[in-house]
């Protein structure tokens, strides 16, 4: 399980490293233009129930710690579908992986 810390918030926010890798991708892509968007979860099972919303903004400082060494290989379609959602006026809402099909 991975973890972003972000701002001064001293509770880190929880992501399985596989999402946390897909996700980074994302916002790095939307900071690295310098704009600004929402992030939302549903907090994890073990967790006190509900959903959680951040600003993310270039100028808050942002780290992503992953308890994997190694970096997942990475889904294209389902950074495509994050990346459509960080571009909607709701900002990034982390779903579930998007797995490719094959064509009919």
């Amino acid at each position: 399980m991975g973890s972003v810390q972000y701002g001064g918030g001293l509770d880190p926010i929880h992501i399985e490293d596989r999402a946390l890798a897909h996700l980074k991708v994302v916002i790095a892509t939307k900071l690295r233009r310098n704009e600004s968007f929402t992030l939302s979860w549903q907090h994890p099972e073990e967790e006190v129930g509900g959903r959680s919303t951040i600003w993310l903004h270039p100028s808050i400082p942002l780290r992503f710690t992953f308890d994997e060494p190694e970096t997942p290989q990475l889904n294209a379609k389902w950074i495509e579908e994050l990346m459509l959602s960080a571009n909607s006026t709701g900002g990034i809402m982390l779903i579930d992986e998007v797995l490719e099909t094959p064509e009919a």
